[in-house]
């Protein structure tokens, strides 16, 4: 299996959703909660290319996106080969 990492925030609906969604398929991933955490946060930034909401969502060292770019790879049907690391 892939790895995924989820940058997020405490009391994130959208992270809430995300974490949902993956854990729903069975899907491990390391989670770096940034809420009191200004270096994450620019972690986050900086990998991110400069996005600065939450969540932010990483396969394999991919950037995939937020919660609505993840449900829409989800709706596409590309989420599930992506993390078989097809």
């Amino acid at each position: 299996m892939v790895e995924v990492t989820v940058y997020t925030r405490q009391f994130c609906g959208y992270c809430t959703a995300a974490k949902r969604l993956l854990e729903g398929k069975g899907v491990s991933f390391t989670e770096h909660d940034a809420t009191s955490s200004p270096d994450l946060r620019q972690e986050m930034i900086t990998k991110a290319n400069g996005r600065a909401t939450f969540p932010q969502i990483f396969i394999d060292g991919t950037h995939v996106g937020g919660c609505d770019e993840l449900l829409a790879l989800e709706r596409a049907g590309k989420l599930d080969p992506m993390l078989a690391g097809a």
